[in-house]
């Protein structure tokens, strides 16, 4: 029986999700940032927007599990 200390399987997946979603928001902010200078490393940008698209990917994939499906 689960104690009242003990998180379900939804509520690791909503951590994990603000987690994730917070680091795509910090991705998205330093992205922004190197932009802006005058000659960016675009190694390391390419980098970051393959590191942030697969952070959205792994977002619509906690998000899809934890919306059910509606059957009409």
């Amino acid at each position: 029986m689960n104690a009242p200390n003990e998180m379900t399987h939804e509520d690791v997946l909503r951590v994990k999700l603000g987690v994730l979603t917070r680091e795509h928001r910090d991705l998205d902010e330093a992205i922004g940032a190197l932009e802006e200078r005058p000659l960016p490393d675009q190694l390391t940008l390419r980098r970051l927007k393959k590191r942030k698209l697969m952070l959205k990917d792994a977002i619509s994939r906690i998000e899809d599990e934890l919306t059910p499906d509606i059957i009409a």
